[in-house]
């Protein structure tokens, strides 16, 4: 049960909370996506094929999937605070796997770990802000707490392979040094943590449940809208998080870390960045932006490849970047809307369950193609199907707007 004050002691207020949830969230998130523009070197490191950066890509996404299914709702009977501390733990002990079992099955159980630690995350922080934000600021409406939210969700993604990019290009052992420096964040960031308030009531008994797969009755067309729509988002966010680096090698013979890494956050960045700048802008002409953005910007992604014209296809992943972001957003907050208080954090893990399977079934699908068509078809045959859903879930999702 959803309480606005706080439960038991607390050493800082709900607003002050709310910036220390929100900071946790941006890096636990910006730690799972480090190692995107290390992938060549750990593959130049252990001699595998791209195939197989897939696979590593895909038992993070894999890990998320599981968590959120398993794990994710659990905060809205244990606790908001007691769940993102034990989402904090788990990313540390992926960094620990990543240093200590230095091979392609450790990079596999590593980035499952780091998945699992982003299944618990997810739901649990957006709901927490929440309703960290309704205590602190009651007349205010819930447009703060959405953007805080997608921002440090999506802008953590961002900053993630920037931070590794340049461990990669300018600091010694890359493969090391990222992961003890986010290790000590993260033991920090979990410290804070507990002094957050709790904004859930524990109920007197409960019995454990995996996450039920149900939508609102009432709301069903609206909610299969938003699934759709974070769904086709997260399918263009895995193409550039699990295999822009080896595209720009192969493609466009760029081999530098930072610049791999820069063009994973510029995506994601934009992604951010839309979600917070057009925060104040009607929904409808939100998902309209959104969707000519997702169209435009996939395009030029296809037609930079092809060509190849390297500016173009950055550019490109950019404004698709932008309308994804605000897809994602608004998703999330027609999910959040139609949800019932008592079970927010049920329903917000639904969603992201959807989301992270847009994640990880399209990149399986891609690495499974990857051992037997080339790069360029596969590329392209992959950008139209995610042009052809986030088009079509922007257009879905802006007809119930009208309503």
């Amino acid at each position: 049960m959803t309480a606005t004050s706080a439960v038991g002691r607390s050493g800082i207020s709900h607003g002050a909370g709310f910036w220390v949830v929100a900071g946790t969230f941006l890096l636990v998130m910006a730690y799972s996506t480090v190692p995107t523009p290390l992938y060549p070197l750990y593959q130049e490191r252990d001699g595998f094929p791209v195939w197989m950066i897939t696979v590593i890509f895909a038992a993070y996404a894999v890990g998320v999937v599981f968590s959120l299914f398993f794990v994710g709702h659990i905060s809205d009977w244990a606790g908001r605070r007691r769940m993102l501390l034990i989402a904090v733990l788990i990313s540390v002990l992926s960094a620990v796997l990543f240093l200590v079992w230095t091979t392609p099955e450790g990079l596999i159980v590593a980035r499952l770990v780091n998945g699992v630690s982003v299944g618990v995350l997810t739901a649990t922080a957006t709901a927490h802000l929440g309703e960290l934000r309704a205590a602190a600021r009651p007349d205010e409406n819930t447009i703060l707490a959405a953007s805080v939210a997608g921002a440090a969700n999506l802008g953590g993604l961002a900053i993630g392979p920037l931070a590794g990019g340049l461990f990669a290009e300018f600091l010694p052992d890359p493969l090391v040094l990222p992961h003890v420096v986010f290790l000590i964040v993260l033991v920090i960031a979990g410290i804070a943590v507990t002094a957050v308030p709790e904004t859930v009531t524990p109920p007197a008994t409960v019995r454990y449940r995996p996450q039920r797969l149900a939508v609102p009755p009432a709301s069903r067309g609206a909610f299969v809208a938003a699934g759709f729509g974070a769904f086709a988002a997260f399918a263009l966010l895995g193409l550039f998080t699990s295999l822009a680096p080896t595209i720009l090698g192969s493609t466009f013979g760029v081999t530098d870390h930072l610049v791999a890494g820069a063009t994973t956050f510029g995506v994601f960045g934009a992604a951010a960045a839309g979600q917070v700048l057009l925060a104040r802008v009607a929904l409808r002409r939100q998902l309209i932006v959104a969707t000519l953005s997702c169209g435009i910007g996939l395009v030029a992604v296809a037609t930079g490849a092809l060509a190849p014209q390297l500016a173009v296809f950055i550019l490109g992943g950019i404004v698709a970047g932008l309308g994804v972001g605000v897809l994602f957003k608004s998703s999330i907050a027609t999910a959040a809307g139609l949800s019932d208080p008592a079970r927010r954090g049920e329903t917000l893990a639904f969603i992201f369950l959807i989301a992270y399977c847009g994640l990880a079934l399209p990149v399986l699908v891609v690495g499974a193609a990857l051992t037997v068509i080339p790069e360029n078809v596969v590329l392209v045959v992959f950008v139209a199907f995610v042009l052809t859903c986030t088009v079509s879930a922007g257009i879905v999702m802006t007809r119930k707007a009208k309503k």
